[in-house]
């Protein structure tokens, strides 16, 4: 498989990583869109929201508990943040690994759809 995430995990490409456990990583994005700008992804391949199965939920509770544990170590917990999931090409997924942006440290704007 010649997945960029997949190699992130498996440590043959480095990534500065904010929180790992067993079930999850989370690294800064290098093409930051915030002043914090982090990538949360499972361990296991899954392509995107739409390969989710039943017996994924629960291992997308716990991308969900980093995305907010990375917000309160990077310290944008108490001032807000946003969680991003781009799903398909239309939806501007380009990574086809799921994976869930967690942005902020500064006010972000509305989202308009472009």
């Amino acid at each position: 498989m010649d997945c960029i995430f997949c190699k992130i995990v498996e440590g043959t490409i480095p990534s500065k990583k904010l929180f790992e456990n067993e079930h999850v990583i989370a690294f800064h994005d290098i093409q930051p869109a915030a002043p914090v700008h982090a990538l949360v992804i499972p361990k296991k391949h899954i392509a995107s929201i739409n390969d989710v199965g039943p017996e994924d939920w629960g291992l997308m509770g716990e991308v969900l508990r980093a995305a907010q544990q990375v917000a309160a170590e990077t310290g944008i917990a108490e001032t807000g943040y946003r969680l991003v999931n781009n799903c398909g090409s239309d939806g501007g997924q380009v990574v086809f690994h799921l994976h869930v942006h967690v942005l902020g440290g500064e006010k972000l704007g509305p989202l308009n759809g472009k």
